[in-house]
């Protein structure tokens, strides 16, 4: 498992609480003396870890981004997991499955921000293809507030041919989310095995994922807007599931 850098204060937290086993160095920007950091400081001597206390500029050229929040940390973990868990995964569940599949999101806060949402929704793991889209870059481990370190992320060769694997092995019911799809998303069923789709923005979902959907249904959209950011409407459909499935 390789080291890497990640950062922010909620990044950085979730390290050092869940698993600072794997946390080799934490930095500190110089003059920063709020309570947040005061706490991750306690946190890291408490775990025997090294602190260092650097100039900001430094830790703007070690983090490659000047929104860290004054902290960052040397990490080993999470790493994406393969295609073969999710069959450990489905064959090991008790209720029906829930997952979440991203078809070609580039942008680390998206994918931040959606694995924090699909956590909370109670998600089982989220799904993604490995080629042209971000992976848990430090950027997106720091948008997912601790959730990349708890939350299964897979990543896959073929997102259209996991998906129908999916349906076949597993009766997985394929929602897709479309602009252009004709049934509202609060006319679908989302009871039931079921893994929810969506696209980048722009492009939405790529043809052979659409085709592999068992229904397209959209977000009802009111006023000028075109679309919605994908982590925001990832929080609507996985929302509306977790109404419908606890009903």
């Amino acid at each position: 498992m390789a080291a890497r850098i990640v950062y922010g204060r909620h990044a950085v937290e979730a390290a050092l609480r869940s698993d600072p086993a794997r946390v080799s160095r934490v930095w500190v920007a110089e003059g920063r003396r709020d309570r947040a950091l005061r706490a991750i400081a306690e946190a890291a001597a408490a775990a025997g870890i090294p602190l260092e206390t650097v100039p900001r500029a430094r830790l703007d050229r070690l983090v490659g981004d000047r929104h860290h929040q004054g902290v960052a940390a040397r990490y080993r973990g999470p790493e994406p997991r393969g295609e073969g868990f999710l069959d450990a995964l489905l064959t090991g569940l008790d209720g029906p499955a829930f997952l979440l599949a991203l078809d070609g999101v580039e942008d680390p806060r998206n994918l931040g921000a959606c694995l924090r949402t699909a956590e909370a929704a109670g998600v089982h793991a989220v799904v993604a293809p490995r080629d042209r889209a971000v992976g848990l870059t430090p950027g997106a481990v720091k948008a997912a507030a601790g959730a990349a370190e708890r939350l299964p992320f897979v990543q896959v060769t073929n997102l259209a041919r996991t998906l129908g694997r999916l349906a076949q092995d597993y009766g997985l019911r394929v929602v897709g989310a479309a602009a252009d799809a004709p049934a509202s998303l609060y006319e679908a069923d989302l009871r039931g095995p079921l893994v929810l789709v969506l696209g980048a923005e722009g492009r939405g979902l790529r043809r052979l994922t659409r085709e592999r959907c068992d229904q397209l249904v959209r977000i009802p959209m009111a006023g000028a807007a075109e679309s919605l950011n994908v982590s925001v409407a990832a929080g609507i459909l996985l929302y509306e599931a977790v109404r419908q499935r606890r009903g």
